[in-house]
């Protein structure tokens, strides 16, 4: 992890804007059908790569109109269908200010890679981390299933962990050994990790926007931490 914490150059953080409780989970696509709507429709936009109703409500009116099959009403209604399902007015400062003070930093264990992160990985937002091969990327992405369970006070999130393994390079000794250092034990550490294997980047994209059900998978979870804090973690793209 030394080689990706010494170079600034290496890292790529993008934030996302805060999204509130209304929205918190993905909603498919297939929620949009019905007036006017059909399952040809939704057939047609996930065949263009559109699985949730956020991609659509935020996708410009001339995208969906490049898709074969969507006409220019079709497009309009499906756009009206999506902006009913999300919150996407304006809101009050005092909303904005509670969402962002709701905002934690996860630590990355590496004091200098918290520092040119702002503090660590944010909570509602998307951190990219990228690097040659063998720099320690992988290794982060377990030390960070593990750090996004520890009290906020510890540099965690108290939440819980949402792993997809591209490379088949996800290993549980790598948890309990972090787990250990932390004096946690590791079948709560276990037991608040969830891993797929993502077989090429449609079935990425499938995982992802099944997460939400998915989190059932959680049925132990015997942990005194609670929280609404998911990581969600690729390892890699």
């Amino acid at each position: 992890m030394t080689a990706t914490a010494s170079k600034s150059k290496a890292l790529h953080v993008q934030e996302e804007e805060e999204i509130d409780d209304e929205n918190a989970q993905a909603k498919l696509i297939s929620c949009l059908e019905g007036n006017g709507i059909t399952a040809g429709d939704i057939a047609k936009l996930k065949e263009a790569g559109y699985y949730t109703v956020e991609e659509i409500a935020f996708t410009p009116k001339k995208n969906l109109l490049t898709i074969k099959g969507i006409s220019e009403a079709k497009a309009d209604k499906i756009l009206q269908e999506a902006s009913k399902l999300m919150v996407m007015g304006f809101k009050s400062a005092t909303e904005i200010h509670q969402i962002r003070s709701n905002i934690l930093y996860i630590s990355t264990g590496s004091t200098e890679l918290d520092r040119l992160l702002g503090g660590g990985i944010e909570t509602g937002s998307i951190t990219e981390i990228f690097g040659e091969f063998r720099t320690g990327k992988t290794q982060l992405a377990h030390t960070l299933a593990v750090n996004c369970q520890l009290p906020v006070d510890m540099g965690g999130a108290e939440g819980k962990c949402l792993y997809i393994d591209t490379e088949g390079t996800f290993r549980t000794s790598r948890l309990i050994a972090v787990a250990e250092k932390f004096k946690i034990a590791p079948e709560n550490v276990l037991d608040n990790v969830a891993c797929a294997r993502a077989y090429n980047t449609d079935h990425q994209t499938q995982l992802l926007t099944t997460i939400p059900e998915e989190s059932t998978v959680f049925v132990r979870a015997e942990t005194p931490f609670e929280s609404h804090h998911h990581a969600r973690i690729i390892d890699r793209i």
